[in-house]
């Protein structure tokens, strides 16, 4: 999501939290909305349900975006286990975003060109 249409001023965000081990070195550095950023908290994986294993978030540094997503619309997909578990605990289908999504793409905005891919 781009910040202009935010309403809020993005987070410096620590990939791997520093309670994980994280540095702030700028590799391990990105900025995420807030609420993206207070969902993720100080998690680097967490299970999809009761019965399964950990599973790693996506890792915007060494994971590529269109392995682990796709669109259907507006809706973000999760395509692996990653994906699934990243789109879930983020939230990131909520129906703000999804209208943030609409309004981007008026503006040429939407669907965003992953980096590395």
């Amino acid at each position: 999501m781009h910040q202009s249409l935010q309403g809020a001023t993005f987070h410096i965000e620590h990939v791997i939290p520093r309670v994980r081990g994280g540095t702030s070195e700028l590799d391990n550095l990105a900025l995420a909305c807030p609420s993206c950023n207070l969902h993720k908290a100080d998690r680097v994986s967490s299970a999809l349900d009761q019965n399964s294993p950990a599973v790693a978030l996506f890792h915007p540094r060494t994971d590529l975006w269109g392995d682990h997503f796709d669109w259907d619309d507006y809706q973000l997909i999760g395509k692996t286990d990653v994906g699934l578990l990243t789109i879930r605990l983020l939230d990131l289908n909520h129906e703000r975003r999804v209208k943030i999504r609409q309004a981007e793409q008026m503006f040429g905005l939407f669907p965003p060109q992953p980096l590395g891919d």
